[in-house]
C-alpha cells in the first residue's frame, strides 16, 4: 500500500484516480483549491491545495506527511488562436499546468530521494505530443511538461524515483467545459472554430469515454514499476501519437486534413 497524493481531485481524472487508488487499497490524500468539493470523496485524506502558491504547497506537504507517490493532475485549458489568448491568461495557464506541477515535484522529491524510492506521474495529454489549431497554448504547456519529465526521468531514475506521463486523448469530463476561450466568435477565426469543433467524433466515431479509463492507467502507473516514461490512454491517443512518430510534419499534417476533412 501506498500513500498517494494526487492534486486536482475536485473533477474529473484527479477524482477518478482518488476513487480508483482507494479501492485497489492504496492510502489517498486528495486535494483540491476548494476543500469543500472534496467533501463526497472517501479517501484518507482529503487537503486544501493551490499548486500555484509555494505556502499552500508548503502546508499541504506537511500536513500530508511524507507521500509514496505523486500524482501531478491540476490544470486547465485555454482556447484560441494565438493571436488572440491574452498573454496573462497564458501566463496563468503555465503557472498551473508546469509550474505547478514543477512546484510540487520539487517539494517532494528530496524526501523520495533520501528514502531511495517513490513515484512521480505527470498528467500530460495527446496535446503534450501534437499540438492542434486553437489549442497552441495548451499544447505548449503540456509539451512543457513532457520535457520536463523526460530530464527528470533521467536525474532521478538514478535515485530510486519513477517518472510517468500519462498522456489522455478525448474524454467525457468536465475539463472543456472550464476552459477559456479567446477570438473564436468572430472573425476572423469563426470559420476555424466551427471546423474543429467536435472533432474528438471522427477520431472516436461516437461517445467519448469516461475517465475512469485514465484513473486506471495512473493507478497502474502508481503500481508497477515495468510502466514506460509515456503512457498514451485511449484510442484515438494512441492513433494520433503512433502516426506522428511515423511520419515526417508535412505527411503528418497532410493525414491529418485527409482524416479529418479539414480544410482551414
Amino acid at each position: 500500500m501506498a500513500r498517494v497524493l494526487i492534486t486536482g481531485c475536485s473533477t474529473g481524472f484527479g477524482r477518478a484516480a482518488a476513487v480508483e487508488l482507494t479501492k485497489r487499497g492504496h492510502d489517498v490524500v486528495a486535494t483540491a483549491r476548494r476543500l469543500s468539493a472534496l467533501d463526497d470523496l472517501d479517501v484518507a485524506d482529503r487537503i486544501a491545495l493551490d499548486v500555484d502558491d509555494d505556502v499552500s504547497v508548503a502546508a499541504a506537504l506537511a500536513a500530508s506527511g511524507p507521500v509514496d507517490a505523486l500524482v501531478n493532475n491540476a490544470g486547465f485549458g485555454v482556447n484560441g488562436p494565438i493571436e488572440c489568448v491574452p498573454i496573462e491568461r497564458a501566463k496563468q495557464l503555465f503557472e498551473t499546468n508546469v509550474w505547478g506541477a514543477v512546484r510540487m515535484m520539487q517539494a517532494v522529491v528530496p524526501a523520495m530521494r533520501e528514502r531511495g524510492r517513490g513515484v512521480i506521474v505527470n498528467v500530460s495529454s495527446v496535446a503534450g505530443r501534437v499540438a492542434t489549431p486553437l489549442g497552441g497554448f495548451y499544447a505548449g504547456s503540456k509539451f512543457a511538461l513532457e520535457g520536463i519529465s523526460e530530464a527528470a526521468h533521467i536525474e532521478l531514475g538514478h535515485f530510486g524515483i519513477r517518472i510517468h506521463l500519462v498522456e489522455p486523448g478525448f474524454f467525457e469530463t468536465s475539463f472543456s467545459d472550464n476552459a477559456s476561450g479567446f477570438g473564436v466568435d468572430g472573425p476572423p477565426y469563426d470559420e476555424l472554430a466551427a471546423m474543429w469543433t467536435n472533432v474528438d467524433s471522427k477520431l472516436l466515431g461516437g461517445a467519448r469515454p469516461g475517465p475512469e479509463v485514465v484513473a486506471a492507467a495512473i493507478a497502474d502507473a502508481v503500481e508497477r514499476d515495468d510502466t514506460p516514461l509515456r503512457v498514451p490512454v485511449g484510442a484515438d491517443a494512441e492513433l494520433v501519437i503512433a502516426t506522428r512518430a511515423q511520419l515526417d510534419d508535412a505527411a503528418f499534417e497532410a493525414t491529418m486534413r485527409a482524416t479529418l476533412g479539414f480544410t482551414w
